[in-house]
């Protein structure tokens, strides 16, 4: 099977910025990435994270380092550029990952308030009950 580097873009918001309302939003960010995507974390090259200028009470990389296994994976932490009147308490990331190329059709989890960012895959993604990664080996 021949294998090539895929990115996976996704975003979730938080209630409050503080380091449990992070940890739970990240947490669920990435459990819907890993699910979805069929992904096991030897997969996954590298992520960053970008929160809005609003967000500091705990790095995004620093909870997604404490996941089984990402212990390789080389993850960064960067402030997201503030647009006036763009959405508030936002983390966004960025994740390159090994997967065959077959697979073709990608979950790009977008939740909370994050799901209006971009609601083309929204609404594509909720469309369709099954994972498009499951869809794919149909």
């Amino acid at each position: 099977m021949e294998w090539r580097v895929q990115a996976i873009r996704g975003a979730t918001t938080v209630s409050e910025n503080t380091a449990e309302a992070i940890r739970e939003a990240v947490t669920e960010l990435l459990d819907e990435l890993e699910a979805h995507n069929q992904l096991e974390p030897d997969q996954i090259i590298s992520a960053i994270f970008t929160t809005t200028r609003d967000l500091d009470a705990i790095f995004p990389a620093a909870i997604a380092r404490e996941r089984p296994n990402w212990d390789n994976v080389a993850l960064l932490d960067v402030q997201q550029m503030h647009v006036e009147g763009s959405l508030e308490r936002c983390i966004r990331f960025l994740i390159h990952v090994n997967t065959p190329t077959s697979n073709d059709k990608v979950y790009h989890p977008y939740l909370r308030q994050a799901k209006n960012l971009r609601p083309d895959w929204s609404l594509a993604q909720v469309s369709s009950p099954v994972p498009p990664a499951v869809q794919s080996l149909r």
